[in-house]
């Protein structure tokens, strides 16, 4: 593989494109934490479903699918009606749940938090949403929102699992998470039922798998997987596609795991 230096524009443009073609459609869905909220049709369940699955995405795929979906089992596979009206005896069923670090407290305050967040906006997308409308950033959304999220009494513990923006975190799982309520094509993948934020303001969810192919095409130089390494791979991506710079992410991410460049 040629260096990203030894490309024109126009190749490498090729290149991502032809990697999005392969890796942005509906046969990605399956093995994908996506695949939770999909499996709903309603939006209100669709986000909480999604925010849960993101929330766990780290480590072996299949595993997160896997815990994922069980976790949409012990919310009787109601997860909007389950948080909005979740009672003690409720969230006492959820301590027993266990996805590696993440476990049955942290699923319990996650979930009062989200409780307390649809009662007072609706819905997860209108407090992501209002807040972007009104800050016109998504940095500024994700440090507002995990301010708002754990307003409420909870367990330190819990803090571990929503990516602090404030101290220099990547926020991969936030990201993706955004990605897929925001953007909207003709794919079938990502949901786009969150219209407020534009397509353009998304940040790529930056990871193991996509940080390294950005380094070795030359779209990232910076060393660490931080926040300020996120700006630098999105602003090299908006290059190649300002309206939708995220839509690389299926290119990145899905190279790195086929092990595009060896």
């Amino acid at each position: 593989m040629a260096a990203y230096s030894d490309f024109s524009f126009e190749q490498m443009l090729e290149m991502l494109e032809a990697l999005h073609d392969k890796y942005n459609r509906a046969e990605f869905i399956e093995a994908d934490p996506i695949s939770v909220p999909h499996s709903f049709t309603d939006n209100r369940d669709r986000e909480i479903a999604g925010f849960l699955a993101a929330t766990i995405a780290w480590g072996n795929r299949k595993a997160i699918v896997r815990s994922a979906h069980r976790m949409m089992e012990y919310m009787d596979f109601s997860p909007y009606l389950f948080v909005v009206g979740a009672e003690q005896s409720d969230l006492a069923r959820l301590r027993s749940y266990v996805h590696r670090t993440f476990n049955g407290e942290d699923f319990v305050d996650f979930v009062r938090a989200m409780q307390r967040i649809c009662h007072k906006y609706g819905s997860l997308g209108e407090l992501f949403q209002s807040s972007y409308e009104r800050h016109q950033s998504i940095a500024a959304v994700l440090s507002d929102v995990r301010r708002e999220f754990f307003s409420i009494e909870h367990n330190p513990h819990c803090c571990k699992h929503f990516s602090s923006i404030d101290k220099g975190a990547a926020c991969k799982r936030l990201n993706m998470y955004l990605r897929w309520f925001v953007r909207r094509d003709n794919r079938g993948v990502d949901f786009g039922s969150w219209e407020r934020i534009p397509m353009s303001a998304l940040y790529l969810p930056l990871d193991v798998h996509s940080g390294n192919m950005g380094r070795e095409l030359g779209l990232l130089t910076r060393r660490q997987n931080d926040w300020k390494a996120t700006e630098q791979i999105t602003h090299s991506l908006r290059a190649f596609c300002a309206d939708d710079p995220v839509k690389y992410d299926f290119a990145l991410f899905g190279a790195g795991i086929d092990g595009f460049l060896r």
